[in-house]
């Protein structure tokens, strides 16, 4: 990544989008098609809905969520369709960044984006690392 946070207060959501966006760029291109025209989108938290559908209490411990419909289930007829999206939870992101302090900003979003859109598309942790290791 060529991107780093470094600024003396916490990033907003517009920062951590254009992290995010930054990211998925320096991702490799065949990763990159295969989630297709996905939206990333950043909130501070997953929203009450989301939290207890995944059955949490705890709104950190959830740092990402893909949100969409897996490859395998996507037609032509399914054109006018939203496209999918790739939540990235900022303040629980934040609190991973500093408990951690091993990895900078930009690297925990790529790392949480990765594993996102590679969970949902089966991806096992060897080849989402191998993704990520890939990365300049």
């Amino acid at each position: 990544m060529t991107l780093q946070w470094n600024g003396a207060t916490a990033p907003s959501q517009d920062d951590f989008l254009t992290l995010a966006e930054a990211a998925f760029a320096a991702l490799p291109e065949g990763f990159r098609a295969m989630c297709g025209n996905v939206v990333i989108q950043i909130a501070d938290f997953a929203d009450e809905e989301t939290l207890k559908a995944l059955e949490m209490e705890n709104p950190y411990e959830l740092t990402g969520l893909y949100h969409g419909v897996d490859l395998t289930e996507k037609s032509l007829m399914d054109a006018g369709a939203m496209p999918d999206h790739v939540f990235l939870y900022r303040l629980p992101i934040l609190l991973e960044w500093c408990e951690r302090g091993d990895v900078t900003l930009d690297e925990l979003i790529a790392h949480v984006l990765v594993h996102e859109i590679g969970h949902h598309f089966g991806l096992s942790d060897d080849d989402m690392h191998a993704i990520e290791g890939s990365v300049d």
